[in-house]
């Protein structure tokens, strides 16, 4: 479920590296994912990624779909990592610089009257 905040969204996301050289980052209530070398990079290309898919739902040419595509959530067993790596980050120092890294997104949201 997506947190809402009067001036913004909170989406969960994570990322992880997949053999030497690839990240793979995944945003999780929308079921997206972008990849990169780098963590900065993957988590920059799906933040843009995030924010147009968004923009598209909700005043483009897919607003009219806007229901289903704003539900559409990654499958269980991403969640259950996404959870995962939660707690190992909370409990443990040397998991933070590893290979995993889950993080959250903010949206803004500005209401019209």
């Amino acid at each position: 479920m997506l947190t809402v905040r009067p001036d913004r969204l909170k989406i969960r996301c994570y990322a992880e590296r997949q053999g030497s050289d690839i990240w793979v980052a995944l945003c999780l209530d929308f079921d997206l994912a972008a990849q990169s070398e780098t963590f900065h990079d993957a988590r920059r290309k799906l933040d843009a990624m995030i924010v147009d898919y968004v923009e598209s739902a909700l005043v483009g040419e897919d607003r009219e779909y806007a229901d289903q595509l704003l539900n559409r959530r990654a499958p269980l067993r991403y969640w259950a990592k996404f959870y995962w790596f939660v707690l190992a980050h909370h409990f443990s120092r040397n998991f933070r610089a590893g290979t995993h890294r889950p993080f959250n997104e903010y949206l803004p949201i500005s209401v019209s009257h």
